[in-house]
């Protein structure tokens, strides 16, 4: 497994991590730890050694699963995330953050968190900007190594980059959700602030598994939240509308080069760029591990195979996206 940056201070971390929302569940199914530890294990074999979570995450779940495998297991930096559930919109304050980095903490089995992150908190709360001082009141406490921003929107990616101390953002960014390419991931490459890609398989439609009759279970997000029902559109097939995106799908699934995968290729773009630090595909098992991992292995992609995804993101992808970002 190849290694990047992710910190000004010299933290390096194999370019493919483990995202961590449906560890063991919660898309539509219930947690399952005995899951949870066999694709820990699973990933740790195939060097993965930087994982996403979220205190929200199986309402705290996943972190648990996580600190138990971390009893075994010392040498992985794991990213979580603060800022949805109990105080999403509203509750933000110095003791709601300080108590859930806690519990965080508590979850995880650990004395200090490698990276603790904003989990998509209100643009309004970024430009009051308090909360960046409680995150390094943080850090100056011994509770937190390192902080950074999970967000939905370039916007906000630039707000958070005028912030000092940032270690890293997290963002969508895939063939999908190109956008990032032309201010935030240039800037972030300056200014020294790793990038962490969620959502690099659009919830599974870069898969190319997916067809128009394709269903999901009632508590999937992919089900619930397809038009930003509950939370950012974004968030459920980077946007699009899921017929369109099968469609968009398809056609991408045509330039897929011989002897590789489509998730494969569309990590691989992803991996091309260099100021991407780490992407952090999920898996609901083990099995679907191996396959993102070797994306490392690849070699970077054609430019004639860039171009062509470019052009079809900007001729017709990119006016198909909804909501901000």
């Amino acid at each position: 497994m190849q290694t990047r940056k992710l910190a000004r201070d010299g933290l390096a971390v194999p370019e493919v991590g483990l995202g961590c929302w449906q560890l063991g569940g919660g898309w539509g199914d219930h947690w399952d730890n005995d899951i949870a530890q066999q694709t820990l294990a699973q990933a740790y074999a195939t060097g993965v050694r930087f994982i996403d979570t979220a205190d929200v995450y199986g309402d705290g779940a996943s972190e648990r699963s996580i600190g138990q495998f971390l009893t075994s297991h010392k040498d992985l930096t794991v990213a979580t995330k603060l800022g949805r559930g109990a105080i999403y919109p509203d509750g933000y304050s110095r003791e709601a953050v300080r108590t859930a980095t806690q519990r965080s903490l508590e979850r995880l089995g650990v004395d200090k968190l490698d990276l603790t992150q904003l989990h998509c908190v209100p643009p309004a709360v970024l430009k009051e900007g308090k909360i960046f001082d409680w995150m390094r009141e943080l850090r100056d406490d011994g509770l937190i190594t390192r902080f950074g921003a999970s967000v939905e929107t370039v916007e906000e990616g630039l707000l958070c980059l005028e912030q000092e101390g940032m270690t890293s953002l997290q963002i969508i960014f895939n063939i999908f959700r190109q956008k990032p390419l032309a201010e935030l991931l240039p800037q972030a490459k300056a200014k020294g602030v790793g990038i962490i890609v969620r959502l690099p398989l659009a919830s599974g439609l870069l898969s190319g598994k997916m067809t128009r009759a394709t269903t999901f279970k009632p508590d999937d997000h992919r089900n619930f939240n397809r038009d930003g029902q509950q939370f950012n559109v974004g968030e459920t097939f980077a946007g699009l509308e899921f017929a369109t995106g099968v469609d968009l799908a398809q056609e991408i699934a045509a330039l897929v080069p011989v002897g590789m995968s489509m998730p494969q290729m569309a990590l691989r773009w992803i991996l091309d760029h260099d100021a991407v630090s780490v992407i952090i595909p999920g898996a609901s098992s083990p099995a679907q591990v191996l396959s993102n991992a070797g994306a490392s292995a690849l070699p970077p992609l054609p430019a004639e195979l860039h171009q062509k995804l470019a052009t079809l993101y900007r001729d017709k992808i990119h006016a198909a996206i909804r909501g901000p970002y």
